[in-house]
């Protein structure tokens, strides 16, 4: 990995710190999230880590952030779905009913992702997350310093130009744990049911709800 891809995100974080009082890091366990905070605990160990456990998650992330915890010796908030929520949107849609419409999956993720993720960030200046630009058609306006008016909130993305090698050499390199299922041709990794494999010549994403069309890949979060 080019030493200047490091020393950027390594600054972007600190100018981050020197800026904003209350800042988060967002992670889902991907190898982007894995690598993104572990520069934040060696450079900005100030940082709070947060997760969403939507309740359909694999075993695989469940258990990686056990071992990441252990790894960079700190304890990573879990935000889970509000029960009302999630019990509505069964009630309604079936255990599965995000198979069945674009407006089902994304009430889904409303309920499952949205709603803690709005929890997480209350209160805060500034969060900060492993998005790339090459991970999707989705994603390739980004900048790595916006403001989110979606959640009123300064969003931050250091690794936005890093591409999938810069990555992943980063990760070897510190010896970072990894979710297992990246061994299995998963690229991007979120929820069991809306998840799979990626073919050659796939976006990295293309795994993400597949049955969508690709304008159409993203759970709200990230707008």
């Amino acid at each position: 990995m080019p030493h200047a891809h490091h020393e950027s995100a390594r600054a972007l974080l600190l100018e981050t710190c020197r800026s904003f009082n209350r800042i988060t890091l967002a992670t889902s366990f991907g190898v982007e999230d894995q690598v993104l905070a572990h520069l934040a605990s060696l450079h900005a160990p100030q940082i709070e880590l947060f997760t969403l456990d939507t309740g359909r998650l694999h075993p695989e992330t469940l258990q990686l952030i056990a071992t990441t915890e252990s790894f960079l010796k700190r304890r990573i908030t879990v935000y889970v779905p509000e029960a009302a929520a999630l019990e509505s949107f069964v009630r309604f849609n079936g255990i599965n009913g995000f198979y069945e419409s674009i407006a089902q999956r994304q009430q889904c993720c409303e309920a499952r992702k949205l709603g803690p993720l709005k929890r997480a960030l209350h209160g805060k200046d500034a969060w900060i997350t492993g998005l790339r630009r090459a991970q999707s058609t989705t994603r390739t306006h980004l900048a790595a310093i916006a403001f989110d008016t979606q959640f009123n909130l300064t969003k931050i993305s250091p690794l936005l130009d890093w591409s999938e090698d810069d990555v992943w050499a980063y990760a070897r390199e510190q010896g970072i744990p990894t979710n297992p299922l990246h061994e299995q041709g998963f690229r991007s990794i979120g929820c069991a049911p809306c998840t799979r494999a990626t073919a050659a010549g796939e976006e990295v994403r293309a795994g993400r709800w597949w049955w969508e069309s690709p304008e159409h890949k993203e759970c709200g979060l990230h707008r």
